[in-house]
């Protein structure tokens, strides 16, 4: 842990990347396969953010939030997106994305409801809804990761 001021910032606990170099390899692959999908980018950087957020993934958040503003998503848009529900920011598509992104990184709240994944089907194809439970399972992932071992220092 490094001491700023008044600032504590939380160091490398363990760095899983370099110990298990052959899971993190396939982790990476994992991660690229899940970035080759139909879906827009500004939805699933929304879809990343939102579960890094629930997660406590600060590494995760601000990477994710970087990229969304990168992608020409708004700050407004992205401090709003705690808060999604109770905001007109966001679309209908988005909406059920971050309620699927909510429902199935909040598993010990029970499982997904038929309601959530029903709204999921409205707005997304078959082959798209497949592509968004994917790309929330890796994020959740790099989530477990960065929260438990924060094997990546924040700059």
């Amino acid at each position: 842990m490094t001491v700023t001021g008044e600032k504590v910032i939380p160091g490398v606990r363990l760095a899983v990347d370099d110990l298990v170099p052959h899971l993190t390899k396939a982790m990476n692959g994992l991660e690229a396969a899940s970035r080759k999908v139909s879906l827009e980018a500004p939805l699933l950087e929304l879809v990343r953010a939102r579960a890094s957020q629930l997660n406590g993934c600060a590494y995760c958040v601000d990477m994710h939030t970087i990229d969304a503003l990168k992608g020409g998503d708004s700050q407004r848009r992205l401090f709003a997106l705690p808060v999604w529900r109770e905001t007109p920011f966001f679309t209908a598509r988005e909406r059920a994305a971050l309620a699927l992104t909510e429902a199935a990184t909040r598993l010990t709240d029970g499982q997904v409801s038929d309601e959530v994944f029903d709204e999921a089907t409205r707005q997304f194809t078959e082959v798209e809804l497949a592509e968004l439970i994917w790309t929330i399972a890796v994020i959740n992932t790099w989530n477990r990761l960065g929260a438990t071992a924060r094997p990546w220092p924040l700059d």
